[in-house]
């Protein structure tokens, strides 16, 4: 039989010829929203950095809209991410985090009118004419660009909830679950509160369109 050699021969390249080393694949992805708010429930602050850079700016702009008022709007921002912080201990892993984020604002932005005594005011209604009810009708000609200022004079009119549901849904894009959890009711009611929303905002366009005749 032959024999079998004590060590196997390590195999190295000629003289002269290296081998290109192996180039290490760097697979880190960014964290998603809800792993970074994880991390910062468990102690590391410095991911709410990360998560302010990617939502002050629509958090901004949805208080900007709901308030009337830029000025309150950063204020209000600014709280929304100090009680992030301050009830970190309260996110949940199958939570949402953008659901999570615009539950804080609402009730920020609810404390912030009853400190200050005021109603928040009339939003921009461009912003709302790309994801308007795709129905034929008064609201599809409410949303059409020469009619801005009769529409705005509407959602001035709407109560705050129906003015609410209505950025969460159609402005911010939130999914139903989305906005069932920020508003605290079942998915079916925010369905019924968005469409409620939309037909008052038709009914009050109507009205102020007879209110003032071309």
């Amino acid at each position: 039989m032959p024999s079998v050699p004590a060590e196997i021969p390590v195999l190295l390249p000629p003289a002269g010829i290296e081998f290109p080393e192996r180039r290490s694949v760097d697979t880190t992805a960014p964290l998603s929203d809800h792993d970074l708010m994880l991390a910062v429930r468990d102690g590391d602050l410095d991911s709410m950095g990360e998560l302010f850079e990617r939502h002050h700016g629509p958090l901004f702009g949805y208080l900007a809209k709901l308030t009337g008022n830029r000025t309150a709007a950063e204020d209000i921002a600014q709280v929304v991410f100090q009680r992030m912080i301050k009830y970190r201990h309260t996110y949940r892993d199958e939570g949402k985090f953008t659901a999570w984020m615009y539950h804080l604002a609402r009730r920020c932005a609810s404390d912030h009118f009853r400190k200050s005594s005021s109603s928040p005011l009339a939003v921009d209604p461009s912003d709302l004419e790309d994801h308007a009810d795709q129905s034929e009708g008064a609201d599809q000609s409410a949303l059409n660009r020469d009619d801005h200022e009769l529409l705005r004079r509407a959602l001035g009119r709407l109560d705050r909830d129906d003015r609410e549901v209505l950025l969460l849904s159609r402005l911010q894009e939130l999914s139903f679950a989305e906005v069932a959890s920020v508003l605290e009711c079942s998915v079916g009611a925010a369905r019924v509160r968005a469409h409620r929303a939309l037909k008052a905002l038709r009914e009050t366009y109507l009205q102020i369109q007879k209110e003032n005749p071309a």
